[in-house]
């Protein structure tokens, strides 16, 4: 895809398809914690502050209202009604109903709806074999702690859960924590009073010390215990009837068929929960595999920047068999309205030492005083080239067909120099095999957070980054900021590509291809001004990031290659689709899932993750920037650009993916200039030359230009 053709703007509507995908992530994470790890005040019963009213508090089980009335009912003598709490529960649950049905008897079973749709074969088994089926709430929380909205969910997802699983709706509700009446006190007797007024008829049990032979309702949990316990009483010589609630106490009607309507409802509760269930195990596993490679990362950047370190002088002069490079020189500078930074770049390039230049300034059709700026200058090491805006790619190729020498540096319009950085540049050109030298790019206006937190990424993201690709032989890019190239490799891969919006990363790649090695200076500095506003931060990454997937796709038969291109293609496109674009589209996930265990699981364990990886990051930051020679101060806003900068950076990625996926086309975002890291931008120029034309300039398009 050429940049000149990519005159669509992305669609906005994949923004409302990421919302959504996020937003139904959010609450599925939400539903299940509250569900499976839910730890608020409902969980556990609070002590009673006044007793259940003197009408109830008869020792009967089982209570009725009506209005402001309450009336109790128990078992006739001999009879036992088996109850059990709980589940249904894969192991305890068919063990107990093979028991009941070895000795022929009916109980009552208490369901949590969230078991209930969990298991929906379990409660479809209870209700074949003749059992009764209560509600024991959705996920067993204090009804009398609960908030009225919370207690009539619990309920009423109790009800859709038993829907979806059976058929059925139940008028029996056992109130968790409670055991026989005269424990409904508190706040749980209102909220027994609540549920008595929406249809349930509330069950409690016999003290255990009511002989059996009175008549008596038991009370078991779907346990190891309960099992036991329900296996003992049903050898009770006092029992001579073992039954229901409902039959027990001579009624009918206890479970019924619910309506269509709910059945569909907990069908897709089930559905909803399985789903909720099977992405939380899976997002523990991602969040494990990316907080492994991670860390994995760190050190690799760590441990390779040694090696890096050790091996200085691999592709540098005083290496066997190898002379300090000290041909002419030629700077290509593509601008397009760069009038606020173009006399810094070419002044910063003029006091360069130890090298001869040819400055070669591509005016690419601007509208401002670029070309004036650059005329004011009137040093006869610069050529001025004047062409229609045609974009970076073309300039760069305009600016190679007048080059002079056979080594080529492209500098962008904004960078600033050190006086050694050209000379320091091209040293490892001395050697046959290397066809590209990445330099060192330094954030120059780092004085507001935004630059700070960009000063952090350059240093720990792309200059540690680079010290790790030279070791492996992967180097992605050589940023168009500074970077020294072979005239003679740079024809024969056809000169710069304008078939993605990273020209500098597709060029490399090519470069790759085609047999030559690629290395980074780290003592040839430039300074480059980052924006400095969130929109133009967006808009540059978003063209990086997504002509960084152009080059990906473009140059993909590498890892299929021999020699130097495919190892390369096997290092560097395999770590750049790992790192760069699978991890940074599965982190908004990750996120929601990482707040999801501080919210439901252990935050104490979460917490000392993140302080762990924190501390890890934080010292790879630090030994980033002693190599780099930058004061470690810096550290303060890392913690800050974890939770903000990070999260921004990820979402371009997400961005750039859904654009390339839906096949649209992206227009090249060009940054607000305003010189802040030109030192040179204050300096008048000498009298007399205000608009003078530079010698030896080209004006208008360039003849012979290579495409």
């Amino acid at each position: 895809m050429s940049p000149r053709h990519a005159l669509r703007r992305p669609p906005r509507g994949h923004w409302v398809l990421l919302s959504l995908i996020i937003a139904v992530v959010a609450v599925t994470l939400l539903f299940e914690g509250w569900t499976t790890h839910e730890v608020d005040a409902a969980r556990t019963k609070e002590p009673c502050a006044r007793p259940i009213p003197r009408g109830a508090d008869t020792g009967r089980p089982v209570l009725r209202f009506s209005g402001s009335d309450v009336a109790t009912a128990a078992m006739p003598p001999g009879t036992a009604a088996l109850t059990f709490n709980g589940g249904p529960d894969p192991v305890w649950t068919p063990r107990l109903l093979d028991l009941l049905d070895e000795h022929g008897v009916r109980a009552t079973f208490f369901l949590y709806g969230m078991e209930a749709a969990r298991h929906p074969e379990l409660v479809r088994r209870i209700r074949d074999e003749g059992h009764e089926i209560g509600s024991y709430t959705y996920t067993g929380g204090d009804l009398g702690a609960a908030s009225r909205v919370r207690a009539r969910m619990e309920l009423g997802l109790t009800q859709t859960a038993l829907a979806g699983a059976a058929g059925i709706h139940t008028r029996l509700l056992r109130l968790p924590h409670t055991t026989t009446a005269d424990t409904l006190c508190g706040g749980e007797w209102p909220a027994a009073r609540r549920a008595a007024g929406q249809g349930y008829l509330v069950v409690a049990a016999d003290r255990e010390s009511r002989k059996s032979a009175a008549g008596v309702v038991r009370q078991y949990s779907q346990t190891d215990l309960g099992f036991r316990a329900a296996r003992s009483t049903l050898r009770d010589p006092g029992v001579t009837r073992f039954t229901t609630v409902s039959d027990g106490l001579g009624t009918t009607g206890s479970a019924y068929r619910a309506p269509v309507l709910e059945q569909i409802k907990g069908v897709g509760l089930m559905r909803a929960q399985e789903l909720g269930r099977a992405f939380s195990r899976a997002m523990a596993w991602v969040l494990i595999a990316a907080g492994v490679l991670g860390a994995l990362r760190l050190a690799m950047l760590v441990w390779f920047a040694r090696v890096h370190v050790r091996r200085r002088g691999r592709w540098r002069p005083g290496s066997p068999r190898l002379r300090e490079v000290t041909g002419p020189v030629t700077v290509l500078v593509p601008a397009h309205n760069e009038e606020a930074g173009i006399t810094g770049t070419v002044c910063s390039l003029l006091a360069s030492t130890g090298v001869d230049l040819q400055i070669v300034v591509v005016d690419d059709g601007s509208t401002d005083g670029t070309a004036q700026a650059v005329a004011r200058l009137a040093d006869p090491r610069v050529t001025l080239v004047r062409r229609p805006n045609t974009g970076k790619p073309g300039a760069l190729n305009t600016g190679l067909a007048h080059a002079r020498h056979d080594v080529v540096v492209m500098v962008d319009a904004d960078t600033v120099l050190e006086p050694d950085a050209v000379r320091r540049l091209v040293q490892p050109l001395a050697h046959p095999a290397v066809g590209a030298v990445s330099g060192n790019t330094k954030v120059g206006n780092r004085g507001h957070l935004l630059g700070k937190w960009q000063h952090l990424e350059y240093v720990l993201g792309f200059n540690l980054d680079r010290r790790m690709f030279e070791v492996l032989e992967c180097m992605p890019t050589v940023p168009g900021a500074i970077g020294a190239f072979r005239r003679d490799a740079l024809l024969g891969v056809g000169g710069v590509s304008d078939d993605t919006l990273a020209e500098d990363t597709d060029l490399t790649m090519a470069l790759w291809r085609a047999g030559w090695r690629v290395v980074y200076e780290e003592s040839a500095v430039a300074w480059t001004e980052v924006p400095d506003t969130w929109s133009q931060l967006w808009r540059q990454r978003y063209r990086w990031c997504y002509g960084t997937l152009q080059s990906m796709w473009k140059h993909r038969r590498a890892v299929r290659e021999l020699g130097t291109a495919g190892r390369f293609g096997r290092r560097g496109l395999s770590y750049l689709a790992l790192f760069q674009v699978l991890l940074p589209l599965l982190a908004p996930v990750v996120d929601v899932f990482a707040l999801y265990g501080v919210c439901f699981r252990d935050p104490g364990e979460a917490i000392v993750v993140w302080l762990a990886f924190l501390v890890v990051q934080m010292a790879t930051a630090g030994y980033a920037l002693w190599l780099d020679g930058e004061r470690l101060r810096a550290l303060w806003s890392l913690p800050l650009q974890m939770f903000v900068y990070r999260q921004m950076l990820y979402l371009v990625v997400l961005h750039s993916v859904m654009t390339a996926l839906l096949g649209s086309r992206l227009t090249w975002h060009r940054m607000h200039r305003t010189g802040t890291a030109d030192p040179y931008r204050t300096q008048e120029p000498p009298p007399g030359d205000r608009g003078l034309p530079l010698s030896g300039a080209v004006v208008g398009g360039a003849k012979g230009e290579p495409r």
